[in-house]
């Protein structure tokens, strides 16, 4: 019984940490992934770096050409945000006074 209750605290810290950082972080990689293979040619998206630009044309090696105001460049599909491209992407909402 005694070796039981000197691993229960181990066991708990790992089950908090499991359930706090872990599993958010996985599901978190599960949407970005979804989100890479949902992109489509005429999405406006926006970089990690900041770049706002359209998609242009998607390759099967994970890069994406992004047409911005500084002409076509070549990224990878890694390289663009999903929280920032949703942000730009969500309808205006105003508010009444």
């Amino acid at each position: 019984m005694g070796d039981i209750t000197s691993f229960l605290p181990m066991i708990l810290l790992f089950a908090v940490m499991y359930l706090f950082l872990i599993r958010p972080q996985m599901k978190k990689q599960k949407k970005e992934k979804s989100f890479a293979k949902e992109l489509k040619k005429g999405d406006k998206v926006v970089t990690k770096s900041g770049l706002h630009g359209k998609v242009l044309d998607l390759n099967a090696d994970g890069t994406c050409i992004i047409e911005s105001g500084a002409g076509k460049l070549k990224f990878e599909t890694s390289a663009i945000s999903m929280d920032m491209s949703a942000k730009m992407n969500a309808p205006l909402v105003i508010k009444e006074k």
